[in-house]
């Protein structure tokens, strides 16, 4: 690597760039990157951008809410698929380094595929703000394979170097030193972006490379080749619908159906996506040369970020989802033609029927979605009004034993009073995390049409993937809840 030694770093510890510097140049680089070997991805983010600007011309307040169109239009996430637990802990560390922590795991076996996975994401508000770049990374399940398999993928994953000596030594001099110079973070992105590089000559002979996958075509992608190039780099777009529809009216080949809530209601994440292409690859012959074969894993896909649910909105959530996919079952049996006209409709119906909240206001009112509270400007020159109901909760925690945080009944009154008088304005909580069933759905959806399934495992093994990252996967029912308690403090208990 040029650039940076230890003592460099060391004698320029001043200097350090800010991780969400780091992130957004990486994300920006990381999106130039697939924009050259994804051409169709850049025509995406011109749809993408077109739609968002026209949404936010039409809702002139949403700028508030999200930030410039601009802001908007940058924001992405990736995903990666990773073979070896070693492969994930050396990731997290990466990760690290631009301000990114494991958050929440994911047990895809339930859908018939090989792996589990969680999502680097920076967790603390204003970071959110500043860059909220994601990567849902997934881990190679071979506890799930059977013993000739597993032998098989672990044998061509065996001595796998998937990051440079470049970036390892940024790694551990970000460690050390507790940041990067700016030249230090320019070497870093630059060697990172290898890692999340296509290459298209596989690592595994074409029959082997047929074997992994007649078990799983996320199998053959995870273990037939030298990294785990970039799967998808998702923009975050304000009108799926809309997207979805104006995609297949170019003659661009999308999933049958919206992944999600349906259109209408504001909660979690919508996906669609193009589907995956068919890209050459080159395997070895055994002779010292090549033959020319085809590999299909690298899509496009589109988000669109919503309200979180409380745990109790999700329950709701997951149980419609559930009934959602036993009729679009049904409705598969009569064609994809059929599934794709009809699919959409016949969510909605169950939504509109069994979800109590059709709106953000039913959300907070009915306690199903987080919120944060902030005062209006109103709020910041009634002090009187303010200082009666910052008495009223103080007693409350004095009397019934409160800690100060939480939406209990009483907490709720005070700040539906403030609420109606206009003194605090209650701001939806984006859904910053990701839908195993989503997620299933987009993976399964951009299988190559030869892939096998395997057979439903349902074998959860969060520990063996928390084991790989050397940290527990954070909750992000914990971070949404801890963001709420903080916005009702810093109203009430000041």
């Amino acid at each position: 690597m040029q650039g940076t030694s230890s003592k460099e770093a060391s004698s320029a510890t001043q200097s350090i760039v800010p991780q969400h510097e780091i992130r957004d140049k990486f994300s920006r680089a990381m999106s130039d990157m697939y924009k050259k070997e994804v051409p169709l991805y850049g025509d995406l983010l011109e749809i993408v951008r077109g739609i968002n600007q026209e949404f936010m011309e039409q809702n002139p307040g949403l700028e508030d809410e999200l930030g410039s169109l601009d802001r908007v239009s940058e924001e992405r996430h990736g995903a990666i698929r990773l073979g070896k637990p070693e492969e994930l802990g050396t990731m997290a560390r990466l990760f690290n380094v631009m301000g990114m922590v494991p958050v929440g795991y994911y047990d895809l076996s339930v859908a018939n595929l090989p792996v589990h996975s969680t999502a680097f994401r920076p967790v603390d508000k204003d970071e959110l703000a500043k860059n909220p770049f994601r990567v849902f990374t997934s881990l190679l399940r071979t506890d799930l394979l059977d013993e000739e398999t597993r032998r098989q993928a672990e044998d061509s994953l065996r001595d796998r170097d998937i990051f440079t000596p470049g970036v390892r030594e940024l790694i551990d001099i970000h460690e050390a030193e507790g940041g990067l110079t700016p030249q230090q973070a320019d070497d870093f992105i630059r060697e990172a972006l290898e890692t999340f590089r296509w290459h298209n000559e596989a690592r595994v002979s074409q029959e082997q490379y047929e074997t992994f996958l007649k078990i799983s075509s996320l199998l053959a992608d995870i273990a037939s080749f030298k990294g785990p190039h970039i799967n998808h780099l998702t923009p975050r777009v304000l009108d799926i619908i809309a997207l979805h529809e104006k995609m297949q009216a170019m003659g661009i080949e999308t999933i049958p159906e919206v992944q999600g809530p349906p259109a209408g209601w504001p909660i979690l994440l919508q996906q669609t996506s193009f589907r995956a292409l068919v890209e050459t690859t080159r395997f070895p012959d055994g002779k010292g040369g090549f033959e020319e074969g085809r590999h299909r894993a690298r899509f496009g896909e589109i988000e669109q970020r919503h309200t979180a649910l409380k745990p109790q909105g999700m329950e709701i959530y997951d149980r419609l989802t559930a009934k959602g996919k036993e009729q679009g079952a049904e409705l598969k049996k009569q064609g994809e033609e059929v599934y794709r006209a009809r699919y959409q409709e016949m969510l909605a119906g169950i939504f509109d029927s069994e979800f109590p909240a059709r709106t953000n206001e039913e959300l907070r009112r009915q306690d199903l979605g987080y919120f944060t509270y902030e005062l209006t400007e109103k709020g910041r020159t009634d002090t009187g009004a303010l200082a009666e109901a910052r008495k009223a909760w103080k007693e409350r925690e004095r009397t019934d034993g409160g800690n100060g945080s939480g939406l209990d009944r009483q907490t709720r009154d005070i700040l539906e009073s403030l609420i109606v008088k206009g003194l605090v304005r209650a701001v939806p909580v984006t859904y910053e995390d990701f839908l195993p069933v989503s997620a299933a759905g987009i993976f399964k959806s951009n299988l190559d049409e030869r892939s096998g399934l395997m057979e439903s495992a349902q074998s959860s093994n969060r520990a063996l993937l928390e084991e790989a990252l050397g940290k527990p996967a954070g909750d992000y029912h914990t971070l949404y809840r801890e963001q709420e308690e903080q916005s009702i403090r810093d109203i009430l208990g000041g």
